[in-house]
C-alpha cells in the first residue's frame, strides 16, 4: 500500500461524508468517480493513469470504492445511465466465473 493510499481510507470518516448521506446527496469523491467511469479511455494504463493523477487513489481502492458505489441508491439517482450500466458489466461478468 502507498503512502497516500492510508490517508484515503483513515480520511474517509472525516470529509463530511456523514453529512452528505444524510443529504441524501454524493460525496465530491464519488461524484468524482462516476463522472471518471463516464469518460472513454484510450488503451491500456490510460484508466489507472487518470485514476491516480485525478483522483489520488490507487486503481485497487479506486475500485473498492466504485463497487460500493454501485450498490448506492445515492449514485443511481445521482447518474442512473453510469449506474446501470456498471451493473449490467459486473453482474456479467460475476455470470461468467
Amino acid at each position: 500500500m502507498e503512502m497516500g493510499d492510508m490517508g484515503d481510507a483513515a480520511g474517509d470518516a472525516g470529509d463530511g461524508r456523514h453529512e452528505e448521506r444524510e443529504s441524501g446527496r454524493l460525496a465530491r469523491r464519488e461524484q468524482d468517480i462516476l463522472a471518471l467511469e463516464r469518460r472513454g479511455f484510450a488503451g491500456p494504463g490510460v484508466k489507472e493513469r487518470a485514476i491516480r493523477e485525478d483522483l489520488g487513489l490507487a486503481p485497487v481502492r479506486y475500485y473498492q470504492l466504485l463497487n460500493a458505489l454501485l450498490d448506492d441508491p445515492r449514485a443511481l439517482a445521482h447518474d442512473p445511465v453510469t449506474v446501470n450500466r456498471l451493473r449490467r458489466v459486473r453482474d456479467t461478468r460475476r455470470a461468467e466465473r
